[in-house]
């Protein structure tokens, strides 16, 4: 098919997906939901199964066959950030690129899988979930708990310029509740008995260790951990000692590093361990994942590897992102990123991807399933 042809199909298909609007947490993805319906019509002699993961985390499978592949998209974006110029639910086409929301993050990449679905005809199964975008990724593991993983391969859908991504980052997302003894500032005692104080003690002492292993922690061309203090809420005002603070923290460690292991080091600069609670609220592997019993990462990488040289696919470096291929690659199967646009364009006030890309992507799921 002319590369003419196939973009017009597959922005047939992303002006569709933008305009359900399938923000964060919920992309339309229940049986009787719009988001669904159009995905069952996209993929016509498919056979379906839908199933929810957490309240109205819901997820599409489509299979033709008896594949040996899985394609897994998410369909979900982040809310509507500030600084759009457009209407982020109307998608925009002009010179050269596509705007919408979402669309780099991943509702193109889905778009040139419904289009390849379409040109292509080998045996192939595609995932379609709706809980990725959010930090919750729980659609996943509801998903392998429920089917199975009889596949050899599952590529999973992310902006990586349609290069195939066989190793990344993991991600530990948590906070830590910072306990004071609450009372008038002008004790003495507030320098030791504030929560506040407790808790930039131990955000200081992190950020100087995340620092020192911006040169000391290496992979391939990666380095550091990806270290970030998101939000810090607390306290009641300036002449109090704070009772409580709330400290919300990222790590991104390399793919050779033990993402628990990790966490814990960094957990362990609380000067009185006593006085701090930690939680941590997603716990995503590294790409490959770490399985014991004699499978290292580098024969896992390797095979993976060869899975890209077969379906003729560039093969990228390792990346700093985190991707939910890892959470297939947890479960046993070989897993890989690939998808059109660049991660840096990601949740950004209009978040846009070059046609070309869309092309690429497209002709690269093709392959897949050809």
């Amino acid at each position: 098919m002319p590369d003419k042809i196939l973009l017009e199909h597959v922005l047939t298909h992303l002006d569709v997906l933008v305009r359900l609007q399938g923000e964060s947490p919920r992309a339309d993805l229940a049986p009787d939901g719009a988001m669904a319906a159009y995905l069952k019509g996209a993929l016509q002699g498919w056979s379906f199964a839908s199933f929810a993961s957490v309240g109205e985390q819901c997820a599409l499978l489509a299979t033709r066959g008896e594949p040996r592949v899985l394609v897994h998209c998410h369909l979900d974006a982040l809310q509507v950030c500030e600084g759009w110029t457009r209407d982020p639910f109307a998608l925009s086409v002009g010179e050269g690129q596509v705007v919408g929301l979402g669309v780099c993050d991943t509702r193109a990449a889905a778009a040139c899988i419904l289009a390849a679905a379409q040109v292509a005809s080998r045996d192939c199964a595609l995932l379609f979930t709706s809980s990725e975008a959010i930090n919750a990724s729980a659609c996943v593991p509801a998903f392998i708990e429920e089917h199975g993983l009889p596949y050899e391969l599952v590529v999973v859908a992310q902006p990586t310029l349609c290069r195939a991504v066989l190793e990344h980052r993991g991600v530990v997302m948590g906070e830590g509740i910072f306990n004071g003894v609450p009372g008038h500032a002008s004790q003495a005692r507030a320098l030791v008995d504030s929560a506040a104080h407790e808790a930039m003690r131990w955000g200081a002492r992190a950020l100087e260790l995340a620092t020192s292993l911006e040169h000391q922690a290496r992979y391939h061309a990666l380095s550091g951990v990806g270290f970030n203090l998101g939000r810090v809420e607390g306290g009641s005002k300036h002449n109090q000692i704070a009772s409580a603070m709330q400290v919300e923290w990222v790590l991104r460690p390399l793919p050779n590093q033990s993402p628990e292991a990790l966490a814990a080091r960094f957990q362990a600069l609380a000067q009185r361990p006593w006085r701090v609670t930690w939680r941590e609220s997603f716990h995503g592997p590294t790409l490959p994942a770490a399985l014991g019993r004699g499978q290292t990462g580098a024969a896992r990488v390797e095979r993976a590897r060869l899975h890209a040289i077969h379906y003729e696919l560039d093969v990228s470096d390792a990346v700093n992102f985190w991707t939910e291929a890892s959470l297939f690659s947890q479960a046993g199967v070989d897993a890989l990123a690939l998808g059109p646009g660049d991660i840096a364009r990601a949740h950004t006030p209009d978040e846009w991807i070059p046609l070309t890309q869309l092309v690429k992507g497209a002709r690269a799921y093709a392959r897949l399933m050809r």
